[in-house]
């Protein structure tokens, strides 16, 4: 059976009417074209099934209608979520999305930033992962791609950028334990091993030689334990890496020590969860026996039972806000670089309770 060639531009302008050069012109959406030639060569494309040369378009306009958008862990719901904010944003424009995971991996963002310039995108959204190396993306704004960073902001770059005040956040969570009674509240981070050993002793100089989430919360549970008089006991700080599996290994660590916390402060919601699993695994419950906050208000936290306590964070406007800002950059805005920082909340639930004394066990434990 022969194949049907697709219908061409040339089919278009014939059925509309119009010469080739008037229907290229209303597709590629550039140049004079009045509205009712507009009309008739749209609703021909449309009967015809025609699809444009994307490729030829964006040769003649010089834009290719779409974004380039390089995220850390997009398994992780906090980046799926963010990622939903930055699709629908540029959807709602007339965008297409063009997206590449990095695991935070340095050499794997510098790659997926060549590769989305190569391909012309109009601009790029990107949840940087080293501070230390970003010549990638200095080079990508000198080369005239519009660039914002997401969740994350970096010095040295000029660029604007969508976060949280990841530190005052972590911060406030950590005092509403000790205001609770607890001292011993541990930390499951996603920071890892051989990066950790930089922070030791009392997590010093974790905010500066970072660039990611991590950073920032754990400094600010740093703070809030310094404010209260607290030592910093690293038996209680985990550092094992980003994924659940992880988190169950580090809380079952936890929970063996001869005096283990009373409470877990997890930076992300992946951890979280893994923490809740290993505290059950131990045959223990949540929060009479240790009490927990999570970061991130994923649609889960409230249907645990305790449901959890959370840092929550709009994270969906993360997405669309930055999405926003570099939809600004592409049409034309000069202006300074803007840093954007929105708020999060602390949401009560019932996963931390105060400490009162385990009179079996001698110790201090939630109740």
């Amino acid at each position: 059976m022969d194949r049907v060639a697709p219908p061409t531009l040339p089919d278009v302008a014939r059925q509309a009417g119009v010469s080739t050069a008037t229907a290229a012109r209303a597709l590629g959406n550039y140049g004079s074209v009045s509205a009712k030639s507009r009309l008739k060569v749209e609703a021909a494309a449309a009967e015809l099934g025609y699809r444009a040369n994307g490729l030829a378009r964006s040769m003649i306009t010089g834009t290719t209608n779409t974004l380039g958008v390089v995220l850390s862990d997009i398994e992780n719901p906090f980046f799926s979520r963010v990622l939903r904010g930055i699709t629908d944003t540029a959807h709602h424009a007339g965008f297409e999305v063009v997206l590449i995971n990095t695991d935070e991996q340095v050499d794997v963002e510098r790659t997926a930033v060549r590769v989305l310039t190569e391909k012309r995108v109009d601009g790029l959204l990107v949840c940087p992962t080293d501070g230390a190396q970003i010549d990638h993306l200095r080079d990508a704004e000198v080369g005239g791609t519009p660039l914002v960073l997401v969740d994350r902001r970096l010095k040295g770059l000029d660029a604007d950028s969508v976060e949280v005040d990841n530190r005052a956040a972590a911060r406030r969570a950590t005092e509403y334990l000790i205001g609770l009674g607890h001292e011993r509240i541990a930390l499951i981070t996603g920071i890892e091993d051989a990066m950790a050993g930089r922070f030791r002793p009392e997590l010093v100089g974790i905010e500066s030689a970072m660039v990611n989430t991590t950073a920032g919360r754990a400094a600010g549970y740093r703070d809030a334990l310094r404010a209260a008089g607290l030592a910093i006991d690293l038996d209680y700080v985990t550092l094992q890496g980003f994924r659940q599996v992880d988190a169950i290994r580090a809380t079952h660590r936890l929970l063996e020590l001869a005096v283990p916390p009373t409470a877990l402060l997890s930076l992300d919601s992946t951890l979280a969860l893994g923490a809740l699993q290993a505290i059950r695994e131990a045959g223990l419950t949540c929060p009479e026996d240790i009490s927990v906050i999570g970061f991130d208000d994923a649609d889960w936290t409230e249907a645990l039972t305790p449901p959890l306590t959370v840092v929550a964070q709009p994270v969906q406007r993360i997405g669309s806000e930055a999405c926003t800002l570099l939809l600004e950059r592409i049409r034309g805005d000069q202006r300074e670089p803007v840093h954007k920082v929105l708020r999060t909340s602390l949401v009560e639930r019932g996963s931390v309770s105060p400490v009162t004394v385990h009179r079996r066990h001698g110790t201090r434990v939630s109740s």
